[in-house]
């Protein structure tokens, strides 16, 4: 089985958020990049698993610079075979899903695995895009992936319950929580992903947007706590007040 996952790097979480260039670009001074979340704990690990079961290859490909090397290393210290680097600035979605899927058309992926979402730009995207791109079946948010022989089984939730879904090789899937559980790279992994292949390829294609301005979210408005035996003032406000924020 060949597999390949899609990995992005992302602000820490505890990062502080600034802009510069006249609010048109992201700060990264001081910034600690991770691995995307979702692309890791989720996409990553349970291609993992798939190849320990079922043989085959694990190669992850990111979108970006120089700067996310490290983060690829950690993909391949915690189990991936090899991995691809195209060399670009991701600007947006599209040009993302362009070049991931301009590089898979190629390369006859059974199985191509992506995070749900990045957790900086929250955009949930990507993914559909590069199964439309190379004609494949998509499934999105899939909490639980098996393989059998040429078929698939995944199930997902979605609102009341859970659907289950069967589909033939190759496809796309976008993983969410219950995918799989983290993994810790162990030292054996750490040194072996020194010499493990991170290829570096050109971008085949460029940005077609441009960001005009980023904003900070508005602070948080003062909490109003009301008494439980007041649920009159409750409905009052919830009338005339909540639905102005």
């Amino acid at each position: 089985m060949k597999i390949l996952v899609c990995i992005s790097q992302a602000p820490d979480t505890t990062s502080r958020i600034a802009f510069t260039d006249g609010d048109k670009s992201f700060d990264s001074s001081g910034v600690q990049y991770i691995v995307n979340p979702y692309d890791e704990w989720y996409a990553l690990v349970r291609a993992i698993e798939l190849k320990e079961k079922h043989g085959g290859s694990v190669t992850t490909l990111t979108v970006g610079g120089a700067e996310c090397d490290p983060i690829i290393r950690k993909a391949l210290a915690i189990g991936a075979d090899d991995a691809i680097r195209i060399n670009a600035n991701p600007e947006d979605s599209m040009q993302v899903a362009r070049l991931i899927s301009d590089h898979a058309s190629s390369e006859s992926f059974d199985v191509i695995l992506c995070g749900k979402e990045t957790i900086d730009h929250n955009g949930s995207v990507v993914p559909a895009m590069v199964a439309e791109m190379l004609d494949l079946p998509f499934v999105a948010l899939a909490t639980h992936l098996e393989v059998e022989g040429s078929v698939a089984k995944m199930n997902r939730e979605v609102g009341g319950g859970e659907e289950s879904i069967e589909v033939s090789m190759p496809f796309v899937v976008s993983a969410a929580k219950g995918m799989a559980e983290q993994r810790i790279p162990n030292m054996r992994g750490i040194m072996s992903a020194r010499s493990k292949p991170l290829n570096v390829l050109e971008a085949s294609a460029a940005a077609s947007t441009a960001v005009s301005k980023f904003t900070l979210p508005p602070e948080k408005g003062a909490c109003k706590m009301i008494d439980a035996d007041r649920p009159e003032e409750l409905i009052r406000l919830l009338r005339e007040e909540a639905k102005a924020i």
